[in-house]
């Protein structure tokens, strides 16, 4: 399997997880501050995993060119995304608002399509479809979903077009070091619903709880979103998003393990529109003669038909290092990904070899 398949199906496996942990907690906490906690949790625990990696404070890498994009995706994605969720829930059924999340997926693949010009074929295309049927499926009611009005379901969907515009502005600094914009993500959104919550008279729990809290958000929230920047920065946004809407499954199937329930129907048509899915995404090759127009940045890497550089320091043959690098025009042909090096336009007869 791609490894960054494997980041992207990992980071959904544990964002999927963090649900039923969280929904253990909501009972001790008001929504606003669980939400501030685990934000805080993520980013409290990735910058102190950042100060041990480098062995102290070190600068963020980003270009002042990319600090706009950044700040664009705390905005939307960790303070008007949680706040239009929450009045969602005050207006809806938790069916409902479940159902309606399927569309940040859906959202996510069109903004990268129609706004950012990702590519993105036939197979690319009915794999998604495939993954947000299985994801409807399992979120469809399944009984009564009481009354709600138009209010709650315009303020979910109005969170899942924000949880899209992060996501695809994210894609924009994917190159950056990940635990960067992991944990400044983290901060300053758990910073801000945290300082709301307290505004609007929460209390604050036991110091156990405060720490199981921010424990599920330091892996479901943190640890799930370096690994969904590193897929990003590999697969593109459209792609990366398909296999990240498989969280409800995944969560949902540990929900079954943890609590001892038995699968429903519903359940087995979800797992196996799913995994039909990702097969349709798997089994891509998209292959056709293109050209790498010049440009510089600064990632981890490794050598490679990408990478053929100087160096200006002393360095080890075939072990990825990190620094600022150019890479020149070149033209050629192979299989891959839209990912940080592959994002040029496509013809309508341009080749895609089976």
């Amino acid at each position: 399997m791609n490894r960054n398949v494997l980041y992207a199906l990992l980071a959904a496996a544990l964002f999927g997880a963090s649900t039923p942990f969280a929904k253990l907690l909501i009972g001790d906490l008001s929504p606003v501050l669980l939400g501030g906690l685990l934000y805080l949790g993520s980013g409290l625990g990735l910058g102190v995993a950042r100060l041990v990696r480098d062995r102290g404070w070190t600068s963020s890498g980003l270009a002042r060119g990319e600090w706009p994009w950044l700040l664009g995706a705390i905005f939307f994605g960790g303070v008007m995304g949680p706040v239009a969720l929450l009045v969602g829930l005050a207006h809806t059924s938790g069916s409902t608002a479940s159902l309606l999340l399927n569309l940040e997926a859906v959202l996510t693949a069109l903004i990268a399509w129609l706004v950012f010009r990702e590519n993105a074929d036939r197979r690319i295309v009915l794999g998604m479809a495939a993954i947000v049927a299985g994801s409807v499926v399992l979120s469809w009611p399944q009984g009564p979903t009481g009354a709600s009005d138009w209010a709650g379901p315009l303020a979910v969907a109005a969170a899942c077009v924000c949880w899209a515009i992060d996501n695809n502005l994210t894609r924009k600094v994917s190159a950056s070091d990940a635990l960067f914009i992991a944990s400044s993500k983290g901060l300053m959104a758990g910073a801000f619903n945290t300082v709301l919550a307290l505004a609007l008279g929460a209390a604050l729990p036991g110091t156990s709880t405060v720490l199981t809290t921010m424990l599920v958000g330091l892996l479901g929230y943190g640890v799930s979103l370096v690994l969904f920047v590193l897929a990003l920065r590999g697969l593109g946004t459209a792609r990366t998003g398909a296999y990240f809407s498989t969280a409800p499954f995944l969560g949902a199937a540990l929900a079954l393990l943890l609590l001892g329930e038995h699968p429903t129907p519903a359940f087995g048509l979800a797992a196996a529109l799913m995994g039909l899915g990702v097969y349709l995404h798997l089994t891509e090759q998209h292959t056709h003669v293109h050209t790498h127009e010049p440009m510089a940045h600064s990632h981890r890497h490794v050598h490679d038909a990408h990478h053929q550089h100087a160096h200006d320091f002393a360095w080890e043959a075939g072990r990825p290092h990190t620094h600022w690098h150019e890479h020149t025009a070149i033209t050629h042909k192979h299989p891959h990904f839209p990912d940080i090096h592959h994002r040029h336009a496509h013809d309508a007869g341009m080749a895609r070899e089976p």
